[in-house]
């Protein structure tokens, strides 16, 4: 005979598929409504910055400042049941060589998710959004580099390398669409080329097409969407740009060609 008692602690049954898209309809709009709040006080504290601090200094305390704001982000959406994260392979890099990091490009909280643990990297990002209300004034703070135009996109990212920072570059050029990989731009082999400094691969891995190219900002994922990152390999700088660039696209599909999918129960760390 069952013991009442046990009936009471037994686990509550799972939520049907009604109650279930409501739960994850009202993490998805907490979410978005979180990011809003965290780029704008991030945007209100960066031009108090930049009139207060030295350039060097605003844009030092800048970055660390970003990187927190991204990591306590990270941590919300996890408590929250929204997204589970294992970032932990991406501490390796920290207070390390300069190093141009070149990861995979799934989804649009990949930026967010690696400079999170890296608070001293900087960032090349779409103009329109350095230019944007939301990013506009925290990118600006903490020198994230525009796309556009390229020489002078180059130029920047060479001057931060040599300074001794890490530049965060997504070597498709966009998120991915055409799985796993998209075509490599030369951007990468060519900064590297100029810098002196190797391309440290990385691999974000996920059980969602969640925020990937073509997911509209409306939909609902299955949650919790997962993210894992690990680290690949490391590429001395680049000689012969073209020769670099076919072999860095050539490893980059046979790795996430043999990668296992990710389940949605691996077991993910704090963000």
């Amino acid at each position: 005979m069952e013991n009442k008692s046990d009936a009471v602690l037994a686990e509550p049954p799972p939520l049907n598929e009604g109650r279930r898209a409501v739960h994850e309809t009202a993490r998805l709009c907490l979410g978005y409504a979180l990011l809003v709040v965290f780029c704008l006080g991030v945007s209100v504290i960066a031009v108090a910055m930049r009139v207060l601090l030295p350039r060097v200094l605003s844009r030092r305390w800048g970055r660390r400042l970003a990187a927190a704001s991204f990591r306590g982000y990270l941590r919300l959406l996890s408590l929250m049941g929204a997204c589970r994260f294992d970032l932990s392979a991406l501490d390796a890099l920290r207070a390390g060589p300069p190093l141009i990091i070149a990861p995979n490009h799934p989804s649009l909280l990949d930026a967010i998710m690696i400079l999170s643990r890296l608070p001293d990297a900087t960032c090349i990002m779409k103009a329109d959004i350095v230019n944007s209300v939301f990013f506009g004034a925290g990118a600006r703070l903490v020198g994230y580099i525009r796309n556009m135009p390229l020489r002078t996109m180059v130029q920047l990212s060479v001057a931060d390398l040599r300074e001794g920072g890490s530049l965060l570059l997504f070597p498709e050029g966009t998120r991915t669409r055409r799985f796993p990989v998209e075509r490599m731009q030369g951007t990468t082999g060519l900064i590297s080329k100029q810098a002196g400094v190797p391309v440290q691969t990385v691999f974000i891995e996920t059980d969602s097409p969640f925020l990937g190219k073509g997911w509209s900002l409306l939909w609902t994922p299955k949650m919790p969407v997962t993210y894992r990152v690990r680290l690949g390999r490391r590429f001395e700088p680049a000689g012969d740009v073209a020769q670099f660039t076919a072999e860095l696209g050539g490893y980059f599909e046979a790795e996430l060609q043999a990668s296992r999918p990710l389940s949605a129960t691996a077991e993910a760390s704090p963000a």
